[in-house]
């Protein structure tokens, strides 16, 4: 595993804290020798695919082409339209235009395997689900559009007994398989997401290259852990060991952002979060997040986000 840019472990665990997968739907999938599914593109969400049986062509909307054999996984964590091919002149269906059976909660079954096929020539598994990393959401926008997963890599130690359960569920097809299936999807996807983070995130910049930086990164996991907290730039400073002009200096240069504005733009992604997700009143994500009054909080989520925190609340 590269470890020249590795991140601390408990900073990584801070960041999986708050990463959700939410409204999560799978389908399994058996094919022909000949095939082609499209899936259309959803913002906000992310694709999840493990191949147990075959070899397929990944092919997202800018043309590339990921080649993927049986027992590898695909995530796609910004929702990008792409399609599965057998070749690469083959036909695409839009997946959700199948007839579908479900065989599980929040599972169904696509079968488009013709009856002169004794064998299915690919199965596969995939989910749709909406991806968000909680606080971190400005780290999520920096992962690459496709992470194609070979369970052989040292990036992802511990994901070849869990694949390889994976395939047994879906070949096997036994009692309650496909819940099992759901549950074991999630779990890799959230492997993959932490692969991705403990080799440094791909070397990308901005947010990712703060996390790197062992001073940033200790404001950025206080900010984290402390997000009611009326932090001042010299406590924010003293977390780093450096000066208020360094610190202040390095942090906008590196993020983006000055540090203060990061805290409370910090504190309404979580209130966006507890707001539309968990459902908590506004008086309650106020008191959370430190506010004297919902007056208070309801001004900077407006002037932060351009809305008030009522939309977020009313959202499904």
């Amino acid at each position: 595993m590269t470890t020249a840019y590795a991140l601390a472990p408990h900073l990584i665990s801070e960041l999986l804290t708050g990463m959700r997968l939410r409204g999560v739907r799978y389908k399994r999938v058996q094919t022909g020798p000949s095939f082609g599914l499209s899936f259309a593109a959803k913002a906000g969400h992310g694709y999840f695919h493990y191949l147990a049986v075959g070899s397929a062509l990944l092919r997202t909307d800018d043309g590339t082409l990921h080649e993927v054999s049986a027992g590898n996984a695909v995530f796609l964590p910004h929702g990008q339209a792409h399609q599965w091919l057998s070749t690469e002149d083959a036909h695409a269906q839009d997946i959700e235009a199948l007839e579908t059976t479900l065989i599980g909660n929040s599972v169904t079954e696509v079968d488009t395997c013709p009856s002169t096929s004794t064998v299915p020539s690919a199965i596969f598994f995939y989910g749709c689900m909406e991806f968000d990393l909680g606080g971190m959401r400005a780290l999520g926008q920096l992962m690459p559009n496709v992470m194609c997963v070979n369970a052989d890599s040292d990036r992802y130690p511990g994901l070849i007994p869990i694949l390889s359960s994976m395939k047994g569920e879906i070949c096997s097809r036994r009692v309650g398989y496909a819940d099992i299936l759901a549950r074991l999807a999630e779990v890799v996807a959230t492997m993959i997401v932490r692969g991705w983070i403990e080799c440094g995130c791909d070397n990308a910049s901005g947010m990712a290259g703060a996390l790197r930086d062992p001073r940033l990164a200790r404001a950025i996991l206080a900010l984290h852990r402390q997000p009611a907290r009326d932090w001042k730039l010299a406590e924010l400073a003293d977390e780093c060991h450096i000066s208020r002009s360094v610190f202040a200096k390095r942090f906008h240069a590196t993020v983006g952002t000055p540090p203060l504005r990061y805290a409370t733009e910090l504190k309404m992604r979580l209130a966006r979060q507890w707001l539309t997700y968990d459902r908590l009143s506004i008086d309650s994500v106020a008191e959370r997040l430190g506010y004297s009054s919902q007056a208070a909080f309801s001004r900077a989520f407006k002037r932060v986000t351009g809305l008030p925190p009522g939309s977020s609340r009313s959202a499904d």
